[in-house]
């Protein structure tokens, strides 16, 4: 059984580590407000961005080389994870969903230093890493996605799928991977923030003026460069608000612990006093 002392002695510590994480809930949370404000305000252009890719599946046939489907010999892996950890599992589901694929004929392209991490330990092949802070930029996305572009213009790999985390809300959030080249294969996965099932097909008919191939031409790099946005702001919403709450229940829990050792201190202090109580009373009598 534990003395007195050494119960408060392990209250203080866990009274420090309560404040750290309060502290750290708080700043979490005051992140995760600006994060999924800028996650939920892309959701529009999320849906204009399946309308793009709609375009370019129906537009028949094109000579653009970012719809051109080819068989898988080599393929490119955009991952998507955070810089730090504490943020629950969320780093840990979508590093699981990586690594389900084949080392010998995967590259991966990172974007944050646990997705880099990542590579480096499971000794995969690591084409590119790229950073992106706590407020994603649109620049930081177009460097990302115009690599991916450019290894698969030039043959290096004969796809390209984003390994990303997808917000749902502040207590969900899902590991999700998003076919990304070629742009004409693209089927059935959503892109996050826009559930495909939101975006009716209404089979309306496309015209572009002048042609398909002038239009597509222009509007398939800028769709995805937004696309590697919207998951990066994705991703952001996701890891503060996993962070938020697992900071939350960290000081939930140490709460917790100091009311029981509290009370189990209380017990043992009026024990030790009762005990010399009746010491007293004793020697008294005799």
């Amino acid at each position: 059984m534990q003395s007195p002392r050494e119960i408060r002695r392990r209250i203080r510590s866990i009274q420090a580590t309560a404040q750290i994480t309060r502290a750290m809930q708080m700043v979490a949370a005051s992140k995760m407000r600006k994060a999924q404000e800028a996650a939920l305000a892309g959701r529009p252009f999320a849906h204009l961005l399946y309308r793009i890719q709609r375009a370019a599946t129906r537009a028949g046939e094109t000579e653009n080389p970012l719809v051109e489907v080819r068989e898988v010999r080599k393929r490119g892996v955009i991952l998507v994870a955070a810089d730090k950890g504490l943020c629950g599992a969320l780093n840990s589901n979508v590093l699981r969903l990586a690594s389900q694929y084949d080392p010998a004929t995967t590259v991966f392209i990172t974007a944050g230093r646990r997705a880099a991490q990542f590579v480096a330990r499971t000794r995969r092949q690591l084409a590119a890493e790229f950073a992106y802070g706590d407020n994603p930029t649109f620049a930081e996305a177009r460097a990302i996605a115009g690599f991916a572009r450019d290894l698969f213009l030039k043959g290096e790999v004969d796809e390209v799928v984003v390994l990303a985390t997808r917000f749902v809300n502040t207590l969900s959030q899902e590991p999700v991977a998003v076919e990304f080249l070629p742009v004409g294969a693209i089927k059935g996965l959503a892109i996050p923030g826009a559930p495909r099932d939101e975006v009716p097909d209404d089979g309306e008919e496309i015209l572009f003026e002048p042609d398909a191939e002038t239009v597509l031409s222009f509007l398939l790099g800028h769709y995805l460069n937004f696309l590697v946005y919207q998951v990066l702001l994705n991703a952001k919403a996701s890891e503060q608000s996993a962070r938020m709450v697992s900071m939350k229940n960290a000081t939930d829990s140490a709460e917790t612990l100091i009311k029981d050792l509290t009370l189990e201190y209380n017990k043992l202090r009026q024990g030790n006093i009762t005990k010399e109580l009746l010491e007293i009373a004793g020697g008294q009598s005799d």
